[in-house]
């Protein structure tokens, strides 16, 4: 439902009309501004305090300012989209930075999200759209180019070169999407990783008995899928984004951008060492320090060849390499997102097939909230499922459980 800007909702007016939240359509606001030569301002998420805050006023003085007021040659990519265009500003939205590094690497997915029919310059009229999967349907979100700035710089995400607008734009529509930008504060990366692929997700907690012994063998196999991958820590009970001896932040979510085995070569011996690379969304100096962390000893013994294969660079640039064993010893948590339920198992010959139900929460009826809430909880919208399975399919599933 719509939430207008004095804060009312109105039951007769969805939020999502014909896959445009708001009812929105891109094309013909940006042709309405065109003919009449203005810049668009987008009414349903106004450049104002309510769309930065929901439950207090603004800690300090923003201003909002258009991307051509900000720098000379606003651009929506520079040189295209890499992860290292992502780096996280003064809003806590990790989670949704780590599966933006995800999805840069499928270049197919991210321009379903950031849609290329628009830029800086041809037919600009500062409008912008981007599409996010929502409840079983792709959603377009248009947003203005207003954004929130502190001394003429960006306040949140935001790339490094000055002139690249894409993430801090996207950042904006999905926070239109959640109704501010402090919705945005707190979340998890298999949450912003479904919104950006329609994908399945599942998570791993690395310290549970229960935990796949074959843990590895998934984590390359989505990665060879291009399935989207991130990883955290258990948060520090006394300090926010607690920083650890070995350069880890507890409480903050980082992407795994590549699972390999790479060659080695030693003075004994030779062969193949499980390597991850992983991502701290900050693009900074805050990186692992252990083993296999740039320039240590180990990269002695990966020939030249290999390393070049794996991309290696060595920049403070948030990006490290860690083996697989240092990677369970002090992660906890390992999220996945399969771009569609069959990739999940190819060699498994059974295909998924997929139903879909709707409904709707309803304010004093159907709207419990989260957990949180545990006396309203069950109210929230239900369905009962009933699983039919042949004994057959029992006998199959228990044997592959046992091999």
């Amino acid at each position: 439902m719509t939430h207008k800007i004095d804060g009312e909702v109105d039951a007769d007016d969805p939020t999502v009309q014909e896959g445009m939240l708001c009812g929105q359509n891109f094309e013909a606001l940006r042709q309405e501004c065109l003919d009449n030569g203005d810049l668009f301002t987008d009414p349903e998420f106004p450049p104002d305090d309510q769309s930065l805050y929901f439950s207090q006023d603004p800690p300090f003085a923003f201003e909002w300012k258009r991307a051509s007021e900000i720098c000379d040659s606003p651009s929506l990519f520079e040189d295209g989209a890499s992860r290292f265009d992502i780096n996280q500003g003064e809003l806590g939205d990790c989670w949704l930075l780590a599966a933006l590094a995800n999805l840069t690497l499928n270049k197919k997915l991210l321009y379903k999200v950031v849609p290329l029919d628009q830029s800086f310059t041809e037919d600009y009229a500062g409008i912008f759209h981007f599409k996010f999967w929502q409840y079983g349907e792709w959603v377009d979100v248009v947003i203005d180019d207003f954004l929130p700035t502190r001394y003429g710089q960006l306040m949140f995400m935001h790339s490094d070169s000055n002139n690249e607008f894409w993430t801090a734009l996207l950042e904006k529509a999905y926070a239109k999407l959640h109704g501010s930008y402090e919705a945005l504060k707190g979340g998890t990366t298999m949450e912003a990783m479904v919104d950006f692929t329609g994908g399945c997700t599942e998570m791993y907690n690395l310290k549970d008995d229960d935990c796949p012994k074959d843990l590895l063998n998934i984590m390359l196999k989505a990665y060879q899928r291009h399935s989207m991958m991130g990883c955290s820590m258990e948060p520090d009970p006394h300090e926010t984004e607690a920083r650890t001896d070995v350069g880890l932040v507890r409480g903050h979510a980082y992407s795994i951008t590549k699972a390999v085995k790479a060659q080695i070569e030693t003075p004994k011996a030779s062969g193949l060492i499980p390597l991850i690379r992983v991502r701290n969304p900050w693009g900074n100096e805050a990186e692992w320090n252990g083993a296999w962390s740039d320039r240590s000893a180990e990269w002695q013994f990966i020939p030249d060849e290999e390393k070049e294969n794996l991309g290696l660079t060595f920049e403070a640039d948030g990006e490290f390499w860690m083996s697989y064993k240092d990677f369970m010893r002090y992660w906890d948590q390992v999220e996945i997102c399969n771009l569609s339920p069959d990739s999940l198992d190819d060699d498994f010959k059974v295909k998924w097939e997929v139903a879909s139900f709707n409904g709707r929460w309803e304010p004093g009826n159907s709207a419990g909230g989260c957990r949180n809430f545990v006396d309203s909880f069950a109210s929230n919208p239900q369905f009962l499922i009933t699983l039919e399975v042949s004994l057959e399919t029992l006998f199959v599933l228990y044997f592959l459980r046992l091999v």
